[in-house]
């Protein structure tokens, strides 16, 4: 069990949420940010900056959204549809990232930012899975 699972499971005002799947996402989203962060950071360093520019946009636009998806994910208590159309976004930004970051297949830290994109991706689409 991690600090975030039981986090969650210790929550007075739970939602019907599947605390596992949930603190899969939110952990899996804090990981996207930071290794999109990273990725966008590393980027700037390469030598050709300018053929860097649409990963960098798309590394920080994933990472805005993990962050904020993670944190309305840590509030589990009954909002509605709001954290469902947020975590639809966030699935749809780290499809866009990792795409876009497997293109420059020769960049080490784009392979692991797609990965970490992908793993998020996967996880937000099995928390709406069972959330349904």
């Amino acid at each position: 069990m991690t600090v975030i699972t039981d986090q969650l499971t210790n929550h007075p005002s739970l939602d019907t949420f599947d605390t596992v799947e949930l603190a899969r996402a939110v952990e899996a989203c804090l990981e996207a940010a930071a290794v999109a962060t990273m990725c966008a950071d590393a980027c700037l360093a390469e030598d050709d900056v300018a053929a860097m520019r649409q990963c960098i946009r798309l590394d920080l636009d994933c990472a805005t959204i993990c962050t904020a998806t993670a944190q309305i994910l840590s509030r589990p208590a009954p909002n509605g549809d709001v954290w469902r159309r947020l975590v639809e976004t966030c699935v749809r930004a780290c499809v866009a990232c990792a795409t876009e970051c497997e293109t420059h297949d020769r960049m080490k830290h784009c392979l692991v930012c797609a990965d970490a994109c992908r793993r998020c991706e996967m996880a937000c689409q099995q928390l709406l899975a069972v959330a349904a």
